[in-house]
């Protein structure tokens, strides 16, 4: 055999065996590490089939959409444009002060119906910081005062436009959210109490603290002794902005939280509330709930401008409907 055909007879043997040995590699890679590698995804998963792994994708999965919310009760005629008579046209039989600020302001609230039970809404309670639910009470008060009909018979409801009027004086924004010892009204009540709390997922745009002691504040002073007197069945705290629905009561309070569904069947307000890890310390509700046993909800607004009045027609409608 010559020396070319000897060389050539070589390169034929080394071809076949580098085939030969790229085609085991190849099975072996399909059967064993292949399906290990494809089973790290997030989107697959292993399936022994006469002990031969194969690769299944699992389905996307399609989030279910929420229930749609029914209400239950008929909603109101939604007046256009919205009611436009300020609080001060209401007759003074329908108007009461129930005390003044640290810098003698009074906080005034407004009565309709004539009913047994009493049900209260608070509105301003960090004043000029969420302005807007003064601007909402002041609607709902006109509004209630062109149609007293729509309070039930049983039913008497007080409606607090502004439980912090000097913020709401000082700044219609950031500064106007603590009274005039720079207390945030909502950390102060006797229940929960603390002067300072963690500030992670809390509102941090300015110092704020809780007061010297649970209830320190006079405007917290006063609307605890009006409570006291009028003893409400039922009672809701407007805030803003875009957090939902949050019931009253650490622990949880079972009439609390049934006012609050009632109510997220005829909004559209997040519930159960957007958690950003903020702990809640001293706030109104809580302490309506866990101290007198009133049924309490704090409702968010969608922002810190609209008052979301046609919604909050359909929430003031089931408020005025629900039994504990």
């Amino acid at each position: 055999m010559t020396g070319k055909r000897l060389n050539g007879l070589m390169a034929g043997i080394w071809i076949a065996n580098l085939t030969v040995c790229l085609l085991v590699g190849g099975l072996f890679y399909w059967f064993n590490a292949a399906p290990a590698a494809q089973a790290d995804s997030p989107n697959a998963s292993l399936v022994s089939v006469n002990k031969k792994p194969t690769w299944t994708p699992k389905p996307s999965i399609t989030p279910v959409p929420p229930p749609t919310r029914r209400p239950t009760i008929t909603p109101w005629p939604t007046p256009s444009p919205g009611p436009s008579v300020t609080p001060m046209a209401i007759p003074p039989s329908n108007r009461v002060v129930i005390g003044h600020t640290l810098e003698n302001r009074s906080q005034e609230v407004f009565r309709f119906g004539q009913g047994p039970m009493n049900k209260l809404i608070v509105a301003g309670i960090h004043g000029g910081s969420e302005y807007n639910t003064v601007d909402l009470a002041d609607q709902l008060i006109a509004y209630l005062n062109d149609h007293p009909e729509r309070i039930p018979a049983d039913t008497t409801l007080f409606i607090l436009r502004d439980l912090n009027p000097d913020g709401t004086a000082r700044e219609h924004g950031v500064d106007g959210r603590v009274n005039a010892h720079g207390v945030d009204l909502n950390r102060n009540w006797p229940y929960n109490w603390k002067a300072d709390w963690p500030r992670d997922g809390c509102w941090i745009w300015r110092p704020v603290t809780g007061g010297t002691s649970g209830g320190s504040e006079l405007e917290v002073q006063n609307l605890i002794a009006y409570i006291d007197r009028i003893k409400p069945a039922a009672l809701i705290s407007y805030h803003s902005a875009a957090l939902g629905i949050f019931p009253g009561g650490k622990p949880d309070f079972a009439p609390s939280i049934s006012l609050a569904a009632a109510v997220a069947e005829v909004s559209d307000y997040p519930y159960p509330p957007l958690n950003t890890g903020c702990d809640y310390t001293g706030n109104l509700t809580d302490w309506a709930a866990n101290t007198r046993s009133i049924p309490a909800i704090d409702i968010e607004l969608t922002n810190h401008r609209d008052t979301d009045f046609d919604q909050n027609l359909r929430v003031l409608q089931a408020f005025l409907a629900w039994k504990r």
